[in-house]
């Protein structure tokens, strides 16, 4: 390997979470690792998100249900997945063989992590196999501070305080509750505790990936920020290293590529999903398929391209000045809220999936004009719940002024507003109304599933996930599909290895998380379901580069 500046045993792209499970599995077995990272900042976009991890059969399940299988999962993802390049039944299979695995020997390593939630479910859980309480796990609540001169390298999330993600959740129902209350007054104790004892906590993907840094600068990986690949070095068909500005790094084991997507690289997403936009993106700055572009140029194939991991938004004043753009599934999702397309009709259950959300608002304004959608509520769910998570009736009158909200006595008024036919919104919502009045959406099954449920207000009934819109003013404001991810990339196998388009892996080069075409197909099972498979074939590539088998 001559013509290098330095050589690693494992070199890595990216600092995603499946860089560090990878990188940690190489240190144990005893091998040097490099860690690069384009931007200035750790974590990828895990670190902006929730951090949950989909691991049906891990052993916080297994303890609380001992029913829970391998079988049951692999029935699931077999139900829900569509057979596609990068989804296959042997790769399903080897995922939920090895995500258990992995989960283990990350708390081998000190990672701190536990169940959930006892109430997170599949996002399909009516399905074979689908589970109605949780397959998630999470990172415990981390404190910033252990990191040291690290600290400021971490890329920041979006819950600063010592509380589990669920519980956090919750808060949004505070009042209502006298565990929540206890539960947020436990926690604003904490936040001055820590303030006071110079801590800083996080939780969700930050907790993750703080967990997971310090993991592994103290097993001895090597991380540089600000260290774009530019290409990948091929010798006799092998890859064995990448060129940076920095210099040429040699890999004596191989590459593994977790470089992220391409959410933030417009003239992608015109060529593979057109009508999407880079600013709808919740993902950080570095999304830009670099590495895409460069596996393809050395013979892999790219697969699934036109996929992505929805996560509808709200465009409200300042939304793409924040940090994380204003949510909108936890809206339409909730009693008394509706989505319609530009005509004043409802497509789609609005309790589903994001990621399917998202998917059918792109396929519907293929035949109706339906980005932006309108999401329709009443005076009844503006009392309750928030609006782009923000829960401050206050603001109404300047999103009123600025254009944002539209707000009328009648849904016929409300429907000259968004531009549509005031007797197609009225028969919608009539429609609608019925519905919950039968305590069934005939038209796409709302609230059956216990997902739906999850998704709606615990405090509500006799279903939580609907409710009448029959109470003025009404209002709309605007919903598109955003993301959190692109969901496409290089084709693996089942060890992890970037394929050709005869199948043969191209030797030294293996990808994880979404850089490549997903496991799951187009499907996303459950919460958690990119950082589950990015954390587990990172793991499974670095044990088969390293030969050490099941030994990890």
């Amino acid at each position: 390997m001559a013509g290098f500046d330095e050589t690693f045993d494992w070199v890595v792209v990216g600092s995603g979470a499946g860089s560090m499970a990878s990188a940690l599995v190489m240190r144990a077995a005893g091998k040097s690792v490099l860690i690069v990272e384009k931007t200035p900042f750790i974590g990828g976009t895990t670190a902006k998100s929730g951090g949950v991890i989909w691991v049906p059969n891990n052993r916080f399940l297994k303890a609380d249900e001992p029913d829970e299988s391998a079988e049951k999962a692999i029935t699931y993802l077999d139900a829900v997945c569509e057979d596609l390049p990068g989804s296959s039944h042997e790769k399903r299979v080897a995922y939920v063989a090895e995500a258990p695995k992995m989960v283990d020997f990350l708390i081998a390593q000190g990672i701190a992590l536990e169940r959930g939630s006892n109430f997170w479910p599949d996002y399909y859980d009516d399905a074979p196999g689908g589970c109605s309480t949780s397959r998630t796990v999470v990172a415990k609540p981390f404190n910033k501070k252990e990191l040291g001169a690290w600290e400021g390298k971490l890329r920041q999330g979006f819950m600063h305080m010592k509380v589990k993600l669920d519980d956090g959740m919750k808060f949004a129902y505070l009042g209502k509750s006298r565990a929540i209350a206890w539960s947020f007054l436990k926690t604003g104790v904490g936040m001055t505790m820590g303030k006071l004892l110079g801590q800083h906590w996080v939780a969700a993907g930050a907790a993750l990936q703080g967990r997971m840094l310090q993991a592994s600068l103290k097993a001895g990986v090597e991380l540089r920020t600000d260290c774009p690949v530019t290409e990948l070095i091929v010798e006799d068909g092998k890859v064995t290293g990448v060129v940076m500005p920095q210099g040429r790094i040699g890999a004596r084991l191989g590459v593994l590529v977790n470089a992220g997507g391409y959410a933030q690289n417009q003239a992608m997403r015109d060529k593979y999903m057109p009508g999407t936009r880079a600013e709808w993106s919740n993902t950080p700055e570095g999304d830009t398929g670099d590495l895409h572009a460069e596996m393809e140029r050395i013979g892999g194939v790219l697969a699934q391209m036109d996929q992505m991991v929805g996560y509808q938004l709200t465009t409200m004043p300042g939304w793409d000045r924040g940090y994380v753009k204003p949510p909108a599934q936890g809206m339409t999702g909730k009693p008394h809220a509706i989505l319609v397309d530009q005509s004043g009709v409802r497509y789609m259950n609005e309790g589903g999936s994001y990621e399917l959300y998202c998917q059918t608002m792109r396929e519907r304004n293929a035949i109706a004009p339906a980005i932006p959608s309108w999401a329709i509520f009443d005076a009844t769910y503006a009392k309750r719940y928030p609006v782009g998570g923000v829960k401050m009736k206050k603001y109404y009158a300047m999103w009123k002024s600025a254009g944002y909200l539209k707000e009328a006595a009648s849904p016929e008024d409300l429907a000259v507003q968004i531009g549509c036919d005031p007797a197609t919104l009225r028969a919608t919502l009539d429609r609608w109304n019925g519905f919950v009045d039968a305590g069934h959406d005939a038209d796409f099954h709302r609230g059956a599933r216990k997902y739906d449920q999850w998704l709606g207000d615990p405090f509500h009934g006799p279903n939580p996930a609907l409710g009448r819109i029959d109470t003025g003013p009404f209002y709309a404001v605007e919903v598109v599909p955003g993301d959190v991810s692109t969901y496409g990339g290089a084709v693996t196998d089942a060890h992890g290895r970037v394929v050709r388009a005869d199948g043969t892996p191209i030797e030294g080069l293996y990808a994880c998380g979404v850089s490549t075409a997903s496991v799951m197909g187009g499907v996303y099972p459950g919460a958690g379901a990119s950082i589950g498979p990015s954390l587990t074939f990172g793991y499974v590539a670095a044990k088969h580069a390293a030969g050490v088998g099941n030994r990890l």
